[in-house]
This record gives structure tokens, C-alpha cells and sequence, in this order.
């Protein structure tokens, strides 16, 4: 859904403005001993308290937002997973049609490997929020650009991603539980099966998954999906999970809890995917009854919530989150910790979490793909680590003579024309054994033609 700008704090506008506002009613689970990483003491943050059952909890964020200390503090304090609030969307990572951009998301992704946080990747292929030469393709040219930007952009994050949402939103609202008319439905009924069958080869390892709104309860619209899903199953298609946004109002569909195990019981996963209720006398009990609905589903993964104070919200207006503008703990955070902490840990089953690399040496290669045009070029090229980690690198490429590079993103260049060293910047110099990264530049002139090397530091 669109929540706001990489830039521009001032929320967009939305597709859609449903919001549920159901029969409260959940079941909950019993409480148990509190027990935690001190004997018979209770864990102090979300994320701590998610781990014992060997669940997350994260947040939505943008990586601009690190420079604002009191949000990045609690960030790293409560949470152990993030995801880009628009950093990893189509108009964010491919502006221009083959022209790649990560310098948000890489940094979102440095940030969270830094602090042993998860990655959730939202989202590869959504009919909103596509850029603007995406949106002026059709039928195969459009189907052809879909499969490139998930190779592109699953591939670049191979191996850092704990799950990718691959479809967003597919659904349409209303009655009839069938598919929402995009330009990527008219490329044919089987594109979210080709998106899903491109993602696992793009990223074998991670957990891909179809994320919705308004599916809380079993109604029209999650029954649509829990079909196809189930459809997806019994034919070999790779889907290992299904997001619930739960973007709620001031109230809980009484069967949630149902639902999320209706969906488990077809053999995925669940995941409470962009979570926030609007600030009411029962915003606490509806967050702590979302909470038990998970913690009561074995195959529910974690809780993510949209943002991390009020201010921060995409409904800014409804102050829909556990910390408010001053970032302090709102009654809805007690309700959430005390419901993590009622569980036995599970010490077996940790969550997942990326965690630093460590020290060593080890070589990197690099590869280069190149877009050419009569009198310039760019070049994207991936740096690789060998079978070990590396703490920084340099890549050397030889230009050709009359070429000068004119910008680079995500390196550093030692200069612009014959041979020019490009190094990496703060955020993407530490890679585990077998990780990759991207960078690129444009440049005046012939594309280089020679392969660049590289060596790690």
C-alpha cells in the first residue's frame, strides 16, 4: 500500500480507505509461567520477547530515518526485524526501465545486519507504485519487465532477505473474492505464478510470501486467496507464506485467530505484516488480542507493525502505534510485551536474524551488465564474496580512451577516466561468504569491455 515517499514525510495518497471495524472476540491463549533470557525474569523489549518463541517482532522504516536518534533508538532497542517502508518497491529500486537503484534499501539492509535484525523484503511486484515506464507497458513487454525486476532485485539481496512479500495486493475488495484488475492481471491469470516461480530462482532461500489487506477474518476476499494458495500447493507452485497487513480500526473479526490457522493448516506460513489499530479505549486489547492470535498459531512467524511512533504512521491522524511522537511507550506496548512474555521460551527454535559477518580475508569477484546507447552507457556491477566474509572491496575497471565516468552510485570512484578504482561506502563493504552487492555508473562515451576485478580488504 502506499504509505509516503522516500523523501517527503507528508503521507500520499491511498488506493483504498477500508478499514475493519469488526465484532471483537478472539481467542486467547493461556498464560504461562513468565520465563526469559534471566531465570524467571520477563524480557524488556518486543523483540526479546518474540525471540523466546522463536518469533519476531519488527518494524517498517526508511533509512533516512536513521538520522533521527530518538526513532533509531527505539528501533534498535525493541525490534529484531525491519522492512523498508518504500525503499524496496518497483519505483524505488528500478526507476528507469534496466537503470537500478538500492542506495535506501542496501543501507536498510547494512543497518539491520549491523544490529542482528532480520530483513523482511516488501515487495517485488505490486500494481501500485510502479514507475513511470512500467505503468506505460502492457501484455508481454510489460509480463518480460516484471520477470527482469525480480531477477534484478530478489537476486541483488540473495541470501539477506528472511522473506520477500513477491505479490502485493493482488485481490480485489468487495464480494466476489476474485482478482483486482491491474495492468499486470491483463498480462495474462498466471502472472503471480510466474512472479513466485521467478523469486525462487532469484533468492532459493527465501521465504516467499503473498501479503493482503482487509483479510483479518474469513470473509470473500482472504477466502480468494486462501484458494489460490491452496490451488498453488497441490501444483508444485513455491509459495511458503501469506502476509495479513491488519491495518485495523476499532475493532477485531472474531474469527482472526481461525483464519490465520486455516491458511497454516494448508502447509505456509503466516505473518502479521504491516500491523497498526487506531488509538481508541480498546487500541491496547486489540493489540494484545492480535499478538495471542499469533502466539496461538505455531506456524505464525511474527508480528511487524507499520512504523514505530505516531509520527512516523502513515495514519499519523489515528496515532495507530505501541510509541507516541515524544516516543514514549503507549499502553498498547505493555499489552504487547506482557503477551510475548506469557509464553515458555523455546530456546530450539530461534528466530531469524542476520547478524554481522565475521572477521577474515577472503577474495570477491565481480560482473558487470551494461546499458548501452549511442554516446553513453551505464554499467550495474555485482560484487561477490568468495567462500568467506569480507569487511570492504574495490573494484578496478579499465576504461576506454575518450570514456569519463559522469556519476556513481553506491561506490566510491578514485576518479573518471582510464582506470578507475570504485570502492564501497559505509553501508555495503561488509558481505558474508557467497553475498553480493550492487553499484553502478554512467559514463560518456564506450562502455568498458574488458571484466573489472576485484579485492577484497
Amino acid at each position: 500500500m502506499i504509505r509516503r515517499s522516500r523523501t517527503d514525510r507528508t503521507p500520499r495518497v491511498r488506493p483504498r480507505t477500508v478499514l475493519l471495524t469488526l465484532a471483537a472476540g478472539v481467542a486467547l491463549i493461556a498464560p504461562t509461567a513468565l520465563v526469559a533470557p534471566a531465570a524467571n525474569a520477563a524480557a524488556t523489549t518486543l523483540g526479546a520477547a518474540a525471540a523466546q518463541s522463536g518469533r519476531y517482532f519488527g518494524a517498517a522504516t526508511s533509512s533516512f530515518m536513521f538520522s533521527n536518534t530518538q526513532h533509531t533508538t527505539i528501533l534498535n532497542r525493541e525490534f529484531n526485524s525491519i522492512v523498508a517502508e518504500n525503499e524496496m518497491k518497483w519505483d524505488a529500486t528500478e526507476p528507469q526501465q534496466n537503470v537500478f537503484n538500492f542506495t535506501g534499501s542496501d543501507r536498510l539492509v547494512a543497518h539491520a545486519r549491523a544490529n542482528g535484525m532480520s530483513v523482511r523484503g516488501h515487495a517485488l511486484v505490486w500494481h501500485a507504485q510502479q514507475p513511470g515506464w512500467a505503468q506505460n507497458l502492457s501484455g508481454t513487454a510489460l509480463r518480460n519487465a516484471m520477470i527482469n525486476h525480480i531477477n534484478r532485485v530478489a537476486g541483488h539481496f540473495r541470501g539477506q532477505i528472511h522473506s520477500w512479500d513477491v505479490v502485493n495486493e493482488a485481490f480485489a475488495d468487495g464480494g466476489g473474492g476474485g482478482r483486482r484488475d491491474s495492468n499486470l492481471q491483463r498480462t495474462g491469470n498466471d502472472w503471480i505464478e510466474v512472479a513466485f516461480r521467478t523469486a525462487r530462482t532469484a533468492d532459493p532461500n527465501a521465504k516467499l510470501c503473498y501479503n493482503d489487506y482487509n483479510t483479518d477474518g474469513i470473509n470473500a476476499k482472504s477466502t480468494g486467496i486462501y484458494n489460490m494458495v491452496r490451488d498453488f500447493k497441490s501444483r508444485g507452485v513455491p509459495i511458503d507464506c501469506v502476509g495479513f497487513q491488519s491495518h485495523l480500526g476499532t475493532g477485531l473479526a472474531s474469527d482472526y485467530q481461525a483464519n490465520l490457522q486455516r491458511f497454516a493448516d494448508l502447509g505456509v506460513d503466516v505473518q502479521i505484516t504491516e500491523l497498526d489499530v487506531a488509538q481508541g479505549s480498546n487500541q491496547a486489547s486489540i493489540y494484545e488480542r492480535v499478538t495471542r492470535a499469533c502466539l496461538a498459531v505455531a506456524r505464525c512467524n511474527g508480528i511487524t507493525v507499520w512504523g514505530v511512533r505516531d509520527n512516523d504512521s502513515w495514519r499519523r491522524g489515528e496515532n495507530p502505534l505501541l510509541f507516541d511522537a515524544n516516543g514514549n511507550k503507549k499502553p498498547a506496548y505493555n499489552s504487547v510485551l506482557n503477551a510475548l512474555n506469557s509464553v515458555t521460551p523455546n530456546p530450539t527454535n530461534p528466530p531469524p536474524t542476520t547478524t554481522p559477518p565475521p572477521p577474515g580475508n577472503a577474495a570477491c569477484t565481480a560482473s558487470v551488465s551494461l546499458n548501452t546507447w549511442n554516446g553513453g552507457f551505464v554499467a550495474t556491477i555485482r560484487v561477490t564474496a568468495g567462500n568467506a566474509a569480507i569487511r570492504g572491496w574495490t573494484v578496478r575497471v579499465t576504461l576506454p580512451g575518450g570514456t569519463a565516468v559522469t556519476g556513481t552510485w553506491n561506490a566510491q570512484a578514485s576518479g573518471s577516466t582510464g582506470t578507475v578504482n570504485f570502492s564501497n561506502v559505509s553501508y555495503n563493504g561488509q558481505l558474508g561468504a557467497g553475498g553480493s552487492t550492487e553499484f553502478g555508473f554512467q559514463g560518456t562515451g564506450t562502455a568498458p569491455s574488458t571484466t573489472p576485478t576485484c579485492t577484497a580488504t
